[in-house]
């Protein structure tokens, strides 16, 4: 170990994830030290309340509610606390004074992240955020800096395991959505208010912070179009097994071109159907993964838990780690690259494959009309299935309908003149299909 000075550490916030970082810098202090080449010290944790129960104890002499003081006397400060303010006020002090930052909080770093990061450029600071996306599994630092020199085309990934843990409920085990999401919430994978992750919100922040990685260029979190599983039933869900297909709730952000050519970024979250043999589709309970197409890479997958206070806290002290070589090693900061500047393309310019669940009237000619809507809207039909139920009494029947790949734009035309037609008793769902050419 070299002569350096301790590197000094400051924590904010002590829930979960705080509490079991700041144990594990105080348990593992030499042993980490050995890693960075310096002794670190914890020299505190900012908290709302002393007396708070935490699930790690910590000295009481390390506790304090004066969190604006408490990052003047860092090298280091580690902000857990979530949401925008007063994180962001805090980690701009912090910058300003000269210290790296180290965050798991997605929400900043979608609504905020550029702007941060210039601000640490200029001072010679870093902001480091693996865990802000997929907790424990390595992934902000394999985009940022392993594929720096690659070309990244297409990133499909499963990044919020609540959602997925209730999908894959509804498949592997048939339980309804009602019935998924009360197991979900009595496990701890949802709170009690499940907007954030039901309705895509949690998955459009790290999908953004995904594309702005892969693509060099600033993605705001409002610029991802978002749909959540709201809609998803479990009829829907056996359909797509009976057909060869999971359904999965997919970050997706990829390269594109707009109608004039122009290159552009396509960022949207929506459930949607993957081949059953695709490996995205094997992610069972609360996992995360997130499968990376690069041009000379190919395909990479990453995979593991993607929350957790351990798993979270894994990820936040690799960064507290590799922050405090660089205080030891010396030199910048690591800037983010945003150079590109590509614009995000609106949703009706992608194009992709579809699965439509029409209930239609039980007689001849049924199928070519439909058909025809297709045809007019220069959508063209792949498949057909047609069920019957036993003991029918209403005269209708299922259809479902794959087609070939088509522009969204086309494909919301044909399902409006579907619901208009005459043979057409209901569009009873509409599903995308990724991860395939």
């Amino acid at each position: 170990m070299n002569d350096y000075r301790s590197v000094r550490v400051a924590v904010l916030g002590a829930g979960t994830v705080g509490s079991q970082v700041a144990a594990v810098l105080l348990e593992r202090r030499e042993e980490l030290a050995r890693r960075i080449g310096a002794d670190i010290e914890l020299v505190g944790v900012a908290v709302r309340r002393l007396d708070a129960p935490r699930d790690r104890e910590l000295p009481r002499e390390l506790l304090t509610t004066d969190a604006e003081s408490l990052v003047l006397r860092a090298d280091i400060v580690i902000e857990l606390m979530g949401g925008i303010e007063p994180a962001k006020s805090l980690i701009e002090r912090a910058i300003d004074g000269g210290a790296d930052v180290v965050t798991g909080n997605k929400a900043l770093i979608a609504a905020h992240g550029t702007e941060l990061f210039e601000r640490a450029e200029r001072v010679g600071a870093a902001v480091y955020y693996e865990a802000a996306v997929a907790a424990a599994i390595p992934i902000i630092r394999p985009l940022r800096e392993s594929l720096a020199g690659d070309n990244v085309t297409r990133i499909l990934a499963i990044v919020n395991g609540s959602t997925n843990f209730i999908l894959d409920r509804m498949h592997r085990f048939g339980d309804s959505a009602e019935a998924a999401q009360a197991t979900a919430l009595e496990l701890g994978y949802l709170e009690a208010d499940p907007t954030l992750d039901v309705e895509g919100y949690d998955a459009a922040q790290k999908a953004a912070i995904l594309a702005s990685l892969a693509f060099h260029t600033e993605i705001p979190a409002d610029a991802v179009y978002r749909e959540g599983i709201t809609s998803v039933t479990a009829d829907q869900v056996e359909s797509a097994r009976q057909a060869g297909y999971v359904i999965k709730l997919l970050a997706i952000v990829e390269k594109a071109v707009d109608a004039d050519g122009a290159a552009g970024v396509s960022v949207r979250v929506y459930p949607a159907l993957l081949n059953a043999d695709h490996p995205l589709a094997s992610v069972h309970g609360g996992n995360n993964a997130v499968f990376v197409e690069a041009e000379m890479a190919g395909p990479l997958m990453f995979y593991g838990a993607g929350a957790g206070g351990q798993e979270t806290a894994s990820a936040v002290l690799g960064d507290t780690v590799s922050a405090a070589r660089r205080h030891v090693a010396g030199g910048p900061g690591i800037a983010s690259s945003t150079h590109a500047e590509l614009p995000v393309l609106p949703i009706g310019l992608v194009r992709t494959r579809y699965y439509i669940t029409l209930t239609v009237t039980d007689r001849p000619g049924v199928l070519a009309d439909v058909a025809g809507v297709f045809s007019r809207g220069g959508v063209s039909v792949q498949t057909v299935r047609q069920d019957v139920a036993e003991g029918d009494t209403a005269g209708t029947a299922t259809l479902v309908i794959g087609t070939h790949a088509a522009g969204e734009a086309a494909l919301r035309e044909t399902v409006a003149a579907l619901a208009d037609n005459a043979s057409v008793v209901g569009v009873e769902s509409v599903l995308r299909v990724e991860g395939a050419e």
